[in-house]
Order: structure tokens, then sequence, then C-alpha cells
């Protein structure tokens, strides 16, 4: 896909993934797979859908009350690192770099190109539209999960999240379609690193230096 480039390559310049980016990256990743492995057991012991289940081999915890102890652990490592991802991101201009701005005609492009296989991975600096759209949904899904994780978690203290999704079981089917569209842009995330390597190696090195144009300073 062809796209222009804000961002030049700088030898003296940032890099693309600075290491607190690479840091939250990681540990969102392994906070992740535990709350969504841990959700699968919790899951089990109260269905919401009729007859879906997760085998023992994705869950973790081998009954409902360790899963819990897994899913509280990764809670608050994921909410930390989260918030803290989400304060570097807004208060570096790093979201505002990476991920706007978003056009029509740019989505539009970036669907007919991946329909005819046409897209090109070889400008790591650059997202495509729909990559983009990606990522703000899937920070918005983080964000749901933990509003209705936490009226979940505490029904009666925050009876007010409650009342916002219908009731406990709104909550519960709100916090169960969350994790589904997370689960979704984690198998896309992870597909696309495994089809494009050079993804993964500058997520553990950092990626090319760059040089934002009129940025003098290192972010």
């Amino acid at each position: 896909m062809s796209a222009s480039n804000p961002i030049d390559a700088a030898p003296g310049g940032r890099r693309l993934h600075p290491w607190p980016v690479r840091i939250m990256h990681w540990i969102n990743a392994g906070a992740m797979i535990v709350m969504i492995g841990s959700g699968w057991g919790i899951y089990n012991d109260s269905v919401i859908v009729h007859g879906l289940y997760f085998p023992q081999a994705v869950r973790i915890g081998s009954w409902a009350a360790e899963s819990l102890l897994w899913h509280f652990a990764a809670m608050w490592v994921l909410a930390l690192n989260g918030l803290a991802y989400l304060i570097y991101g807004f208060a570096t201009g790093r979201f505002r770099e990476r991920l706007l701005p978003i056009r029509v005609a740019d989505v539009i492009a970036t669907v007919r190109e991946t329909l005819l296989f046409k897209i090109a991975h070889d400008d790591l600096t650059v997202y495509n539209a729909v990559q983009k759209i990606l990522y703000i949904v899937a920070i918005l899904a983080g964000v749901l999960q933990v509003i209705t994780g936490l009226a979940i978690w505490k029904p009666v203290q925050f009876s007010g999240l409650v009342e916002l999704f219908g009731g406990f079981q709104g909550a519960r089917l709100a916090h169960f379609l969350g994790m589904a569209v997370l689960v979704g842009f984690l198998a896309v995330h992870v597909t696309l690193a495994l089809l494009v390597p050079q993804t993964i190696r500058a997520m553990l090195t950092g990626g090319p230096r760059l040089r934002a144009p009129g940025a003098g300073g290192s972010r």
C-alpha cells in the first residue's frame, strides 16, 4: 500500500517504539492472556451463551475459584499498566501521531487493497487506516472491560454501572462481548506479526530511529 510517510528516518532520532512502549506492550500482552484464559474458566461456571464452553486446554485455573484468583491478580497488572499506557500515549502525542487522522477514502482504499492482497508491509512507521481503527477499537474495548469488570466484581458498590448495562446479566454480556473483540484483535495482531516478523523485532529492539517533522526532542 502506498502512503506518504510523515516520519523520516534519522540516525540520531528517537526509536519507533521507545522503551516505555515496549515494556508496557509486553506486560499488557502477558496480562491479557492471563485475563482471557482465566476469564474463560470463570465463564464456564455460569455460561452466557447456551452450549458454549471453553476446554481446559485454553483455560487458566482448573475450576472457577482458582480462575478467579488468576483473574484478579492479572486484573491489577493490566489495569495499572493499561492506565500508564494511556497516560503515556496521550501525554507524548503518540496516539495522535500513530492513530490519526483516519480518512474515509483511506479506509476504502485499504479494504480494497486487502481484498486484492496488495497491501505492503515494508514501512513499519505508518499504520494503514484499518490498522488505526483496529487499535482504537481495542483501546475502547479495554476501557469497556474495566467498566463492566467493576460492575460484575462489585455490583452493589457500583450499582450505577450495573444499571448502565441493564442489570448484572447485561454487564456480564457486555464483558463477554468485549472479551470477544479483544480476542479477535489479538488473533489478527498475532497473525500479522507472524506474517511480518520485522514488526516483532521492532517491538523487541525499538525499531528504526525516526524524526517527526518539526520535532526537536525525543518521545
